[in-house]
């Protein structure tokens, strides 16, 4: 397991108040693309800030430079959804979606908010449900934009997207939450959390496990305090055959929540890795 680049990549994410986002996007790559040069990437996204920037003028408002950004990102260069294999792990990689243009929505909004804010934009992520969306700032009033086609979306748009998601939960009624609720700017963290989620739940589905293993791995690293990180960890580790590190992430989980809903099941995971590791 290469240790050198999860330790860079742990560097990239060590403290909240100087989050390289986009770098540490890139860097999540690694686990698949062992020799993928982080730095030549984030050099082809400055070279389309500078070209961007050399189309506004000093004095553009805060509108025309969005109209400028969306126009250059969707129309000239044209990103946008991958709408033929929606669920490829490439959607993910932020080279792989510099090059072919094509991404989800959280991958081609963090490319929006790294040539938002080289052109003075103010554009946040907002870790809405099931989409991913942007807000951007601007003097007449926040702005909800959609990632994959800069589309603006009004207050009822939003809510018609949203009311599934609260009716399956059972929000409805005197429950219901109000829309605000979900339009809170995300950290840097919490996109990059997700964004590595959303490759968790596709090389799950699909078990392959040392890709897995890679993007978990991070996730342990981004969020020290998860113990439910690290007990998926251990899964993984079981799935690959590694048993002691599966024995021990399983027993950092159940030493700090004893009482979980699924302790039982894990207490037999690792009586059965136990055995395993006597019989070799």
């Amino acid at each position: 397991m290469p240790t050198q680049q999860l330790d860079y990549f742990s560097t990239l994410v060590a403290e909240d108040e100087h989050f390289p986002l986009t770098e540490a996007s890139i860097a999540v790559a690694q686990h698949a693309f062992p020799d993928l040069d982080v730095q030549h990437v984030l050099d082809e996204i400055d070279q389309f800030g500078d070209r961007l920037k050399k189309r506004i003028s000093a004095d553009a408002s805060a509108v025309q430079r969005l109209q400028q950004l969306k126009h250059f990102f969707y129309t000239e260069l044209g990103f946008g959804p991958n709408p033929n294999d929606f669920y490829a792990p490439e959607n993910s990689y932020i080279h792989h979606v510099l090059q072919s243009r094509r991404g989800i929505p959280i991958s081609l909004a963090i490319l929006m908010m790294e040539l938002g804010n080289q052109i003075g934009l103010k554009v946040k992520g907002i870790s809405f449900p099931n989409h991913f969306m942007l807000r951007v700032s601007l003097p007449q009033g926040e702005v909800i934009m959609d990632p994959l086609t800069g589309t603006s979306l009004a207050k009822h748009e939003l809510q018609e997207m949203l009311d599934p998601y609260l009716e399956a939960r059972g929000y409805v009624g005197d429950l219901q939450l109000p829309l605000n609720v979900f339009l809170r700017v995300s950290s840097s963290r919490e996109i990059l959390s997700r964004f590595l989620r959303n490759l968790k739940l596709i090389y799950t589905e699909h078990e392959r496990w040392e890709r897995l293993l890679g993007v978990q791995q991070r996730l342990v690293i981004l969020l020290p305090d998860s113990l439910e990180e690290v007990r998926d960890r251990g899964l993984i580790f079981a799935q690959l055959e590694y048993l002691r590190p599966a024995i021990e992430d399983m027993q950092t989980y159940l030493s700090g929540q004893p009482d979980a809903s699924d302790a039982e099941e894990i207490r037999e995971h690792i009586s059965t890795l136990e055995n395993q590791v006597r019989q070799h």
